[in-house]
């Protein structure tokens, strides 16, 4: 790391890999300097398309890799674990792809080995890094919209998946849950903290992940959060919150808005334009890299307490729902 720039090294070559690749020039600082894959073919593949010097046929060259500053660990849920301990035995600070791991006692080991490491970690819910997601949040906690009374959230993919495709995959942590309940949860989590009680309902599909989850939720105000995830059929993919002063409503791709309505009683509805190029990725990159510049163990947007908080959330849910990934 130099006063001028922060050096990226990405652990996979996904899909998930290809988006970040494609944002991090958008970020100040940001240089990509290498790529991992447990094959050189595919890490070489990935170089050449995104112009990156270094390319690495394993993770734990990635790891070692002295010219670089961060790793961004962007494999399949199911060896999220493996790799981001890699990085961090191999001294690089971390930021991993959501969910951290498949469950809290693995997520737990990662926090307690980046703490004595002293090395920064941090999951990449990019969500709570997006500029209108951190906007709607100061307006509800000024009390734009009065007491938070009901939430509603929602993500769905068109199905069918073929029972081989990583979302239906128990060895890859597939699932709407995982995949894509966390997105409805961390948004009830940034707008209403910890809930109080947790009901839930699934339709698993053959090879026993969900296929369709709803959730909800209640919290000690009194408040209620209603949310869904499917990967059998499109939904709305919005959100709205609801207080006794108005709502605030979110619309399709709720988790990367550039735009928010924020309703009130006897006012006209005020919209909130945030636009950005690109997916969204970057800001989780500027505050990875604003925490590196500041000798930050976390990140307060997205720290490892809401992590855990979120993952025993996770762990409850796949209990009554009866999902369990192999061991």
């Amino acid at each position: 790391m130099t006063a001028q720039s922060i050096r990226w090294g990405i652990l996979g070559t996904g899909g998930i890999a290809d988006t970040f690749a494609i944002d991090l020039p958008l970020v100040p600082g940001a240089e990509l300097a290498a790529v991992g894959s447990r094959t050189p073919a595919a890490a070489q593949a990935f170089a050449g398309k995104h112009n990156i010097p270094r390319a690495h046929g394993s993770w734990a060259e990635l790891a070692a890799d002295p010219d670089i500053d961060v790793i961004y660990v962007a494999t399949p849920h199911a060896s999220h674990h493996a790799a981001a301990m890699t990085c961090l035995q191999g001294g690089k600070a971390v930021l991993v792809e959501k969910p951290m791991t498949l469950d809290l006692a693995a997520s737990a080991q990662l926090v307690q080995e980046a703490r004595t490491r002293e090395l920064f970690l941090m999951e990449a819910m990019w969500m709570r890094c997006n500029p209108a997601i951190r906007k709607i949040r100061d307006l509800v906690r000024d009390g734009a919209i009065g007491e938070v009374v009901t939430l509603h959230a929602d993500f769905g993919l068109q199905g069918p998946f073929e029972p081989t495709h990583r979302l239906r995959d128990p060895e890859l942590g597939g699932g709407a849950l995982l995949d894509l309940g966390v997105y409805p949860i961390h948004f009830a989590d940034l707008m209403l903290g910890s809930p109080e009680a947790v009901h839930s309902w699934a339709r698993l599909t053959p090879e026993q992940v969900d296929e369709t989850t709803g959730i909800l939720l209640g919290y000690a105000s009194g408040a209620v959060a209603a949310l869904t995830c499917s990967i059998s059929g499109e939904s709305r993919n919005a959100a709205s919150i609801t207080g006794t002063l108005g709502r605030i409503d979110l619309p399709q791709g709720f988790f990367a808005p550039q735009s928010f309505t924020l309703q009130r009683a006897g006012r006209e509805p005020e919209t909130f334009d945030h636009p950005f190029p690109g997916k969204g990725y970057q800001f989780e990159a500027i505050e990875v890299q604003r925490c590196l510049t500041h000798a930050m163990a976390e990140s307060p947007l997205v720290p490892h307490t809401t992590t855990l908080e979120i993952m025993t959330l996770l762990d409850t849910i796949r209990a009554e729902i009866g999902v369990t990934y192999p061991a």
